[in-house]
């Protein structure tokens, strides 16, 4: 199970990398194409040549129309597509001021109740997109600029969220488990800790 749980999560994250990816690429479009949009239109390039800044602007260069619409959208998938990832390895950063000074048992229990939480904050947000999705759908809402139904974005991350939900409920069930039985089921346990 543990195998089929992490090969979801690893396929989930790097498809989520990739829209990051892109959308970095997108932004970085989009910001040159405002620079030279500025630089065009600018009283030193006019001052340099009169017509440069002309025909940079007949080129048509700009910002990317509903880049902002994109990133938004997008961002929203990625969060929620490494949300499983970093439950699975254990990578939320944590605060252990008081819990080293405890023993490993306490710990465990700790490590378990704070993984049920997590989870179940995730089922509620999982559950709170569900519901948004059916009320952006039952309105037909679309972005401002590029008229793209709101739901996609939705859609993304509430399926990104139900499979960071499933990804949750096997690592809570896991650090139950190792609290009560003392064995460690879950290998991935090296939290970012501050």
């Amino acid at each position: 199970m543990l195998k089929w749980v992490e090969r979801m999560a690893r396929a989930l994250a790097v498809f989520g990398g990739l829209v990051l990816t892109l959308l970095v690429v997108l932004t970085c479009v989009s910001v040159i194409g405002r620079g030279l949009n500025t630089l065009g239109h600018s009283d030193a390039l006019a001052a340099i040549s009169a017509g440069a800044g002309e025909m940079l602007i007949t080129t048509g260069v700009g910002p990317l129309t509903g880049d902002f619409e994109l990133v938004e959208a997008g961002i929203a998938f990625a969060i929620f597509a490494f949300l499983p990832i970093c439950q699975l390895y254990g990578s939320h950063a944590t605060v252990d001021i008081f819990t080293n000074a405890l023993g490993r048992k306490v710990n465990r229990f700790i490590t378990a109740f704070w993984e049920i939480v997590l989870t179940g904050v995730i089922i509620l947000i999982t559950v709170r997109l569900f519901a948004g999705l059916q009320s952006k759908l039952s309105y037909g809402e679309t972005t401002l600029l590029l008229q793209f139904p709101v739901w996609w974005a939705f859609a993304a991350s509430f399926l990104a969220a139900t499979l960071a939900s499933l990804v949750g409920a096997y690592c809570a069930l896991a650090r139950v488990a190792e609290a009560i039985t003392g064995r460690q089921y879950m290998p991935f346990a090296g939290g970012a800790v501050h």
